[in-house]
Order: C-alpha cells, then structure tokens, then sequence
C-alpha cells in the first residue's frame, strides 16, 4: 500500500528531532509494503526551509527512497478546496476566528486519500476533521 508522508515528518527527520528514529522506523516498515511518496507541496514546503538547497533535499529523498508527485488532478483540488471551507466554517463556529490553516495541508490529505493512500502524520488530530475517512499512521 502506498504511504503519503507529511511535511512535518519529514521536517522531524531532516531536523534530527528526538523523535526521528522512531519516524525512520515507521517509515521502513512502510516502505517494505508499498511506495513512499510526497505531494508536490511537501517538496516546496521542504525546499522553503532554512538553509536547505535543493541538491539536499533531492538526496534526502533519494536516500529515503521518497517519491515527488507533482501531478494535481481537478478532483484533488476540488477535494482540498471542499475540506478548507468545511475547516473554516468549522473554526467560525467554534468561536476560534480566521483559518490558521494553510491550503496545503488540505492538498496533502486530498492527495492521499485520491490515492487511497494512508498519511503519515505528526498531527493526526486536523486529518481526522478534514478527511474522516483517511488512514492515518503516527510514528
């Protein structure tokens, strides 16, 4: 089955926070049944970090055998801009403001449920809310 991979889990580990070795561990279970792969927001928002280039980030994924797909479909889209209103009509009605939110998070559970994919996560809680539906992995 193949596994889509948040930008914070991959953060974790470019970051070496105290949790990447139980995210690399996740991560190499997951590989053994199925591709790993990012949408093409987690690579830009990986390229956004300081003082990572993208020569770096290109071996990273390389070396974690982490596969780019740079393709959005219309339904994706559709997907994510349905999940963003929902998520910020809910906010509103929870007295908690303007979305604080941003877009690509809802790309990136729209892209992997288009896939039928499960998301690894370190925020499992906004997934849950946005895409009910979707499989969910914490390491």
């Amino acid at each position: 089955m193949t596994a889509c991979i948040d930008t914070n889990v991959l953060s974790a580990l470019l970051g070496a926070e105290p949790n990447a070795p139980a995210i690399s561990s996740t991560l190499n279970t997951l590989r053994t049944a199925g591709p790993l792969v990012i949408h093409g927001s987690v690579y830009a928002e990986l390229l956004a970090a300081p003082g990572d280039t993208q020569s770096h980030l290109n071996l990273f994924l390389k070396r974690g055998q982490v596969r780019v797909d740079w393709n959005t479909t219309e339904a994706i889209w559709q997907m994510c801009g349905r999940a963003y209103s929902a998520y910020g009509r809910r906010r509103a009605r929870s007295g908690g403001g303007q979305p604080r939110r941003i877009l690509a998070d809802f790309l990136i559970g729209a892209h992997a449920l288009s896939l039928g994919a499960t998301l690894v996560t370190l925020d499992d809680t906004h997934y849950r809310s946005a895409y009910p539906t979707l499989p969910l992995v914490m390491p």
